[in-house]
């Protein structure tokens, strides 16, 4: 959620029972001003918090011209200090995937383990030792849960012919029987199912707004919350496959925002509890 209308936004989330304290936000509405300048971002959102054992992590996301590609994620402990995260590679990926288990501990530099013995012949064994620094895992969970299930109301972004994704000045809003629909909220991430669209199917579509993958067609089906909160003023979404990720829209406005407040860990039982 964009970092201007951070305390407005906190409010129409708060219905996920997550929150943050008056000096939180104190101190994140003076941080994210000075980060926004250091790094000469085009604007900065609070993108969440993920919680630890010890400490929590407080994470923001710098946009710049390009809003998908020109991405820079940052942790914080305190709100105050901010520090870059770096970007998750595929090989970085496999490495959290076979050492990281359980919940984060708090501390970026704690390194998790993982032994494992591979055959090479009959007799032959090799003992494989994989480490991973937890800023790592935290790069990783933050990249996963924005490949996933980062949300935008349909018409929200535009793509110019260049390829530029930038954010659409004249979009007013969904309507209220708009924002009912699944079919109106789209994925913020490189889209995976558009290319398997029929010509037929892809005929109804503006290619300027409708570049991205919809809710819809995610599986398993079911994995998506939708409901009218605040006297039936706010749409919310919430996901199942994330636990903590909320997304909300002001429908006949161009409000709209989504924030993490979980544990980073993914719901792999979801198949079974749908």
């Amino acid at each position: 959620m964009d970092s201007n209308s951070l305390y407005y936004s906190l409010e129409l989330v708060a219905g996920n029972g997550h929150t943050l304290s008056v000096e939180q936000r104190t101190a994140l509405q003076t941080s994210l001003v000075i980060l926004k300048k250091n790094y000469k971002f085009h604007r900065v959102l609070f993108w969440g918090k993920i919680l630890g054992v010890k400490h929590d992590y407080f994470i923001a996301q710098g946009r710049g011209e390009d809003e998908m590609q020109d991405k820079k994620n940052l942790y914080s402990s305190n709100c105050m200090d901010w520090f870059l995260l770096p970007p998750a590679t595929d090989s970085m990926i496999e490495e959290v995937s076979a050492a990281a288990k359980g919940r984060f501990i708090g501390d970026p530099s704690f390194v998790y383990e993982h032994a494992e013995i591979r055959r090479q012949g009959e007799k032959d064994e090799e003992r494989v030792v994989t480490k991973v620094k937890e800023e790592s895992r935290l790069a990783v969970a933050v990249h996963q849960i924005d490949e996933e299930v980062s949300v935008v109301p349909r018409g929200a972004f535009v793509k110019s012919p260049h390829g530029l994704v930038k954010i659409n000045r004249s979009f007013g809003g969904l309507s209220f029987s708009e924002a009912g629909k699944l079919d109106n909220f789209l994925h913020f991430s490189k889209p995976k199912n558009l290319k398997k669209k029929s010509i037929l199917e892809m005929g109804d579509l503006n290619p300027a707004i409708d570049f991205l993958d919809v809710l819809s067609d995610d599986i398993p089906k079911g994995s998506w919350s939708i409901q009218l909160e605040c006297a039936s003023q706010v749409c919310v979404l919430r996901s199942l496959l994330w636990l903590g990720l909320t997304f909300y829209h002001v429908p006949m406005t161009p409000q709209h925002g989504y924030i993490y407040f979980g544990n980073g860990t993914k719901n792999l039982d979801l198949p079974f509890m749908l």
